[in-house]
């Protein structure tokens, strides 16, 4: 069996294959191991749903799994159902209702915020998120282990754990913090670095009032229409932020930002419509289309797909707006199940092309602003307000 240098470099030379790794992050990774931060059993989201890895009955397969590129899941259902509620080992189903709430990210995704983020020795930092400790780890190592990272998890007994795995890996003097990291932690600011490791649909505004002029912001913006997105602010003296877009982020909901529960049924009334646009070109757009969208229209969006059928629904969360646009194979006709009064459908239609009469700009053309009365998507420059 391989050894964990030889797991590491794997792991390294997969990342430099698939995207760009600077070498303090790189030198990070190296005396970080993953594997410090992994539990004996967890779970990996696969094509057929989660799968189980226990370092006790399978260790060359849970070894595998902690130096490959996937995400582990490490909680189910904000703790309250254990791992040996759904099966050790093979495939896993998980009972209606249960979903994973808390994972050790995917060493890509970690790298692109990381890189992002640009820490430097004797940065001050704060964490949103500390999930299993690994990237707090990875943090103190960037600026220097004295106390410098502070790190925010709200979940008591995911800091618990954390805190173990930090002081087992020599990491005990990152400082941790139970709570909810909507409020940052203004007691240990200002920072330099504020780093994120959950999605964000709404910038807090005191993370950038925590942040010094000219320190730098990374989190995963996740709007609820379409695709992630990694984010980088800078903020500036007068208590604004400002940055682009640039790759694509994939990290589970702040808790205090989840998507309230939509109504998305067909026992509700609803109006029967077709549509000329094909679902497929909304969905399976660029990202660039995605922001444009979740700009304009504040939608959400979330896609089903059989063997014959696609369907994407658009909703307004916690209301009864939503519509229902189902392409099928073999019909001409799209159907459009229309729920509320508000056309959510055309909205979004209108958004997307929009979006098209733009030049169907790309993420990378698209930024936002952070402001102390609120948030604003733009596209190229900050005077170009989108949405």
């Amino acid at each position: 069996m391989p050894g964990v240098p030889e797991r590491i470099d794997g792991l390294l030379a997969l990342l430099k294959g698939v995207g760009r790794l600077e070498e303090p992050v790189e030198q990070a990774l190296r005396a970080v191991p993953r594997h410090d931060f992994i539990p004996a059993l967890a779970l990996v989201p696969d094509e057929e749903g989660l799968r189980a890895v226990n370092r006790d009955a399978d260790p060359d397969g849970w070894w595998e799994t902690v130096y490959a590129d996937v995400s582990i899941v490490t909680q189910l259902d904000d703790g309250a159902t254990a791992f040996s509620a759904v099966g050790s080992g093979g495939v896993v189903r998980l009972p209606a209702g249960v979903d994973y709430t808390s994972s050790a990210s995917a060493p890509s995704t970690v790298v692109g915020l990381l890189n992002l983020l640009d820490a430097e020795p004797g940065h001050r930092v704060l964490e949103v998120g500390t999930g299993t400790g690994w990237t707090a780890a990875l943090l103190s190592r960037l600026v220097g282990d004295g106390g410098l990272v502070v790190s925010v998890e709200i979940d008591p007994a995911v800091a618990e754990q954390a805190a173990k795995n930090l002081t087992a890996a020599g990491h005990d003097r990152v400082r941790l913090v139970v709570g909810d990291g909507t409020g940052g932690h203004p007691e240990d600011g200002p920072y330099d670095r504020v780093h994120v490791t959950c999605g964000v649909r709404t910038v807090p505004q005191e993370w950038v009032e925590q942040t010094r002029p000219g320190g730098v912001i990374v989190l995963p913006y996740v709007p609820g229409f379409g695709t992630g997105h990694e984010l980088r602010l800078i903020v500036t003296p007068d208590g604004f932020a400002h940055g682009r877009f640039s790759g694509f982020a994939s990290y589970m909901m702040m808790r205090s930002q989840r998507t309230p529960a939509g109504v998305l049924s067909y026992t509700r009334d609803h109006q029967a419509t077709t549509t000329e646009v094909d679902p497929r070109a909304i969905g399976h757009a660029p990202a660039g289309a995605d922001l444009a969208v979740a700009a304009r229209t504040g939608l959400y969006s979330r896609t089903l797909i059989w063997d014959d059928a696609y369907r994407l629904w658009v909703y307004e969360p916690g209301t009864c707006h939503a519509a229902a646009v189902t392409w099928t194979e073999g019909r001409r006709d799209i159907e459009v199940r229309q729920y509320g009064d508000r056309p959510v459908w055309d909205e979004v239609v209108d958004a997307y092309f929009q979006w098209v009469g733009w030049g169907q700009p790309g993420r990378g053309r698209f930024g936002m602003t952070v402001a102390p009365d609120g948030q604003r998507v733009w596209l190229d420059e900050p005077s170009r307000t989108i949405g």
